[in-house]
């Protein structure tokens, strides 16, 4: 079962911010390249490591296969 923890890391949380700004003002998920560039990584890796842990952790859930296609869970 997922559960989402009590605690995120500041960089998890930083990502959640991003991707909820993005699916307000544009009504979908950013790629993980707009990720990468809104939040000052230059590794896609890096962000998609983060957001397999937010999806593991059941802070986010995918609805197809891109990133593109998260929903966040409140």
């Amino acid at each position: 079962m997922n559960r989402r923890p009590e605690h995120l890391t500041a960089r998890e949380e930083q990502i959640l911010r991003c991707i909820r700004r993005w699916i307000e003002e544009r009504r979908e998920g950013p790629s993980v390249r707009q990720l990468a560039d809104d939040i000052g990584l230059s590794s896609t890796a890096s962000v998609a490591y983060h957001l397999g842990n937010l999806e593991e952790r059941g802070a986010l859930v995918r609805d197809g296969r891109g990133w593109r296609t998260c929903r966040l869970v409140r």
